[in-house]
């Protein structure tokens, strides 16, 4: 199946450019000149990778990758930019982007990032079907009507308490129900160690 790029890029000549990269590796490019542009693009068609400029108008890449984080939290996401700055580099990460790329773009050097993430990717994938093999419908309905119950959140050993079931069942069922979007996740921050998660589930 051809793999799909989304190039979010307010200049003309970098998006026929970088359309120009895409059909040399065989992948179909999909281009927009804003981030509005672009998660509408990006609802409608899907795509596996976003290639995203971090000078946009109206809304700057840092935001426009917030917004596509919120509506998929695992497709990759590599910043195009010229800033060679640590300080917008932590901001894009921490806003949930994966990789940057400097302009001027040079095409061995993107075909080979879009191409280490799609793989990335895929191999992602292909371990969350493994591990979600055997998930029975019972068991998922239990843990569901447990925390629909009280709309509050609960820790794993909270739910696995009220549902006697095991520990690392709750947490494989919880993971299951993250990856559907199905929870919603709070962290508590104790003194010490980690920070504890709970869960609610979304009705």
């Amino acid at each position: 199946m051809c793999k799909k790029i989304l190039i979010i890029d307010d200049d003309r000549e970098i998006l026929f450019s970088m359309s120009a990269i895409c059909e040399l590796a065989s992948w179909r490019s999909l281009t927009a000149l804003s981030v509005k542009e672009g998660l509408r693009k990006f609802k409608e068609h899907r795509p596996d990778i976003v290639l995203v400029d971090y000078h946009l108008p109206v809304i700057n890449g840092i935001e426009g990758v917030k917004r596509l984080r919120q509506l998929d939290r695992r497709v990759p996401i590599i910043v195009l930019t010229i800033e060679e700055d640590q300080q917008i580099a932590d901001s894009f990460l921490k806003a949930g982007a994966d990789d940057f790329a400097l302009k001027p773009i040079k095409a061995p050097d993107i075909i080979s990032r879009i191409y280490v993430h799609l793989k990335l990717k895929e191999s992602l994938e292909r371990q969350e079907d493994e591990y979600f093999k055997g998930i029975s419908n019972e068991t998922l309905k239990k843990i569901e009507e447990f925390l629909i119950r009280e709309n509050r959140f609960y820790s794993i050993n909270e739910i696995a308490k009220g549902t006697k079931l095991a520990y690392q069942t709750v947490h494989r069922y919880l993971y299951h129900l993250e990856s559907k979007d199905r929870v919603e996740i709070s962290y508590i921050y104790g003194k010490v160690g980690r920070p504890q998660k709970k869960y609610r589930i979304i009705v």
